[in-house]
């Protein structure tokens, strides 16, 4: 017996966002391996095509979710309302990221979906997520497959990690952990914007051979993951910084 899905349960706001996919198909499975486990939002960043005849008949009976997926340009619009993005990702990266395993991930995203939108992303069929993307995640998570033979199609990663959010939200005992207000992706870029200019005024960064710094930085900021508060308090200091050096001037 199939079992009905409450749409305005927590599973609700986990969003799973597809970059730049280039087969329809891949869409279509990916609505249907979302619907099995109870998810419903789907947002699509500039796909190659957008969805078809093919999709519609891979979405199977899940032409729902397939029919109400978002289209946006850029990863940036479509988890600029998300309070934690989680990227998919091989281990293997020059700059090592803070890592989830899948269950972590699944876990992870259901303890914090109660207090704002989670985004879960999966980069193209060829070559995943640009190191750009990936640096506007939170977390990266892996599916740790036969390394002999690791070829994972993009359904079926969505399928794995979907299911692991699924039991994560199956075993919620539903009792909330101290509640902390974490700023939006949004929130976040413009912290990272100001940043970067504060820096440029005090000549730490060079624009002409800005080097690794701000990657670096994004990197000890995401893996810190300030509050809100703490991160109008960073602001604030930037304010001042720039306050100063104007005054100077």
């Amino acid at each position: 017996m199939t079992e009905q899905i409450d749409p305005s349960s927590l599973l609700s706001d986990v969003r799973i966002v597809l970059v730049n996919t280039s087969h329809t198909g891949n869409i279509g499975s990916t609505a249907r391996a979302m619907k099995t486990m109870g998810l419903s939002k789907l947002v699509l960043v500039d796909p190659v095509d957008e969805p078809d005849g093919k999709a519609s008949a891979l979405a199977a009976g899940a032409g729902d979710v397939l029919a109400n997926a978002k289209i946006v340009s850029s990863l940036e619009e479509a988890v600029a309302d998300c309070g934690l993005v989680v990227g998919t990702s091989a281990r293997s990266r020059t700059l090592p990221w803070p890592m989830l395993e899948p269950r972590e991930c699944g876990e992870k995203l259901v303890a914090e979906v109660a207090n704002f939108p989670v985004a879960l992303v999966f980069g193209r069929e060829n070559n995943g997520l640009s190191n750009e993307e990936l640096q506007q995640c939170h977390f990266h998570v892996c599916i740790p497959a036969n390394p002999e033979y690791s070829s994972l199609n993009l359904a079926a990663a969505v399928q794995t990690l979907c299911y692991e959010v699924r039991m994560a939200y199956l075993n919620s005992t539903r009792i909330p952990e101290e509640t902390r207000e974490y700023p939006l992706s949004d929130d976040l870029e413009r912290f990272y914007s100001h940043l970067e200019q504060t820096l440029s005024k005090t000549n730490f960064i060079i624009p002409q051979h800005p080097g690794m710094v701000m990657t670096k930085l994004r990197r000890l900021f995401n893996r810190a993951r300030p509050e809100t508060q703490e991160l109008n308090i960073l602001r604030g200091i930037l304010a001042s910084v720039n306050k100063s050096i104007d005054n100077k001037g």
